[in-house]
């Protein structure tokens, strides 16, 4: 059975909640009658409920940039899953190599919240990847293997709609470098052979990876042509409702697996 296809657009932190509602609207009026693949919008906490409000029962779904892994209490600045629920969230990103590198988020701290994020009917996107020096290193295996295990400690999963891993090669986002088709295909065939040792072939062989890093419209194409990538997490290219609008109606009509 093939994998259907998740573009993701990761906005970061940019757009106001005025500036979120405009692109919502441009995102949805471009993308309303493409139905071969899913759509995802990952706006900054701020706006959820008003590109909610926008997306409204459109084939896009919204999803949170981050959570905690407590359901509530004296945690100033932070926010919880069913918070993230009660906003119409059905995806959350973890591990964003942001959250590790920028602000130390550790492995320990990221399996929490994957295993919250799944009690809270949420959909995890665990991310992974290496830094320049690593794969200059050749730590590309070791590294995304430490990652990904330690992310999924004790997560048991009898459905792979309930996991999506992303692999972001740290060097190439933001930089404007991206990962060949063929580098990108190595990695993700590496990592679902380990979720195959995890979980089994029938589990694995339905998780989605996607790819992250510098995807554009120009770019997209040739990566998911590959036969274990899944669909892009999508930073730059996502903030401007042209190219992002792009980059989805080239991956709905090109073959997958």
């Amino acid at each position: 059975m093939p994998r259907r296809l998740l573009i993701a657009g990761n906005w970061k932190m940019n757009k106001t909640a005025t500036e979120a509602i405009q692109l919502a609207a441009e995102i949805k009026r471009e993308l309303f009658d493409v139905d071969g693949l899913d759509i995802l919008v990952c706006p900054p906490f701020t706006a959820l409920v008003a590109v909610q409000d926008v997306l409204g029962s459109s084939i896009i779904e919204l999803g949170g940039q981050n959570m905690h892994f407590e359901e509530k209490g004296a945690y100033t600045g932070e926010i919880s899953g069913p918070m993230l629920k009660d906003a119409g969230c059905k995806y959350v990103i973890l591990g964003h190599s942001e959250r590790r590198h920028v602000f130390g988020e550790l492995d320990e701290e990221i399996n929490k919240k994957v295993k919250t994020a799944i009690s809270d009917r949420l959909i995890p996107i665990l991310c992974v990847g290496e830094k320049l020096e690593e794969r200059e290193a050749d730590r590309t295996s070791d590294v995304v293997r430490g990652q990904l295990e330690a992310g999924l400690i004790d997560i048991d999963l009898t459905d792979s709609a309930k996991l999506v891993i992303a692999y972001e090669p740290v060097w190439a986002i933001g930089t404007g470098k991206t990962a060949t088709s063929q580098q990108a295909q190595e990695v993700h065939l590496f990592i679902r052979g380990l979720l195959n040792d995890r979980y089994g072939v029938d589990i694995s062989q339905g998780i989605r990876i996607l790819y992250g890093g510098s995807i554009k419209p120009a770019n997209i194409e040739e990566l998911i042509k590959e036969p274990d990538v899944d669909g892009g997490l999508i930073g730059g290219a996502s903030l401007e409702a042209g190219s992002f609008c792009e980059i989805v109606k080239k991956s709905n009509t090109a073959p997958n697996i």
